[in-house]
């Protein structure tokens, strides 16, 4: 299934790594690589990722990466990461 990177989502991937390339732009890298990675094993297997505590939809999943929560949005026809948050924000 086609995965689609939401506008909010891209904007989340580079805050995250502006941030984590202030100390090191080479772990920076590395993490979203490892954040870009992970939509392919959504793309594979959309149901693998745990429905989203704050919503109660099973269409609403995510998948954690490290301290990050990458949260999806199951479609017929697509798949939307909608964002990229660290664990200890809220969603909501």
């Amino acid at each position: 299934m086609n995965v689609h990177w939401t506008e909010t989502a891209q904007e989340h991937l580079d805050a995250i790594y502006g941030y984590i390339a202030k100390d090191s732009p080479e772990y920076a890298l590395r993490m979203v690589d490892r954040l870009t990675r992970r939509s392919q094993q959504i793309a594979h297997a959309p149901l693998s990722g745990r429905r989203v505590p704050e919503y109660e939809l099973d269409q609403i999943r995510e998948m954690i990466e490290g301290p990050y929560r990458i949260i999806y949005h199951i479609k017929p026809d697509q798949i939307d990461i909608l964002a990229i948050i660290h664990g200890s924000r809220n969603v909501l």
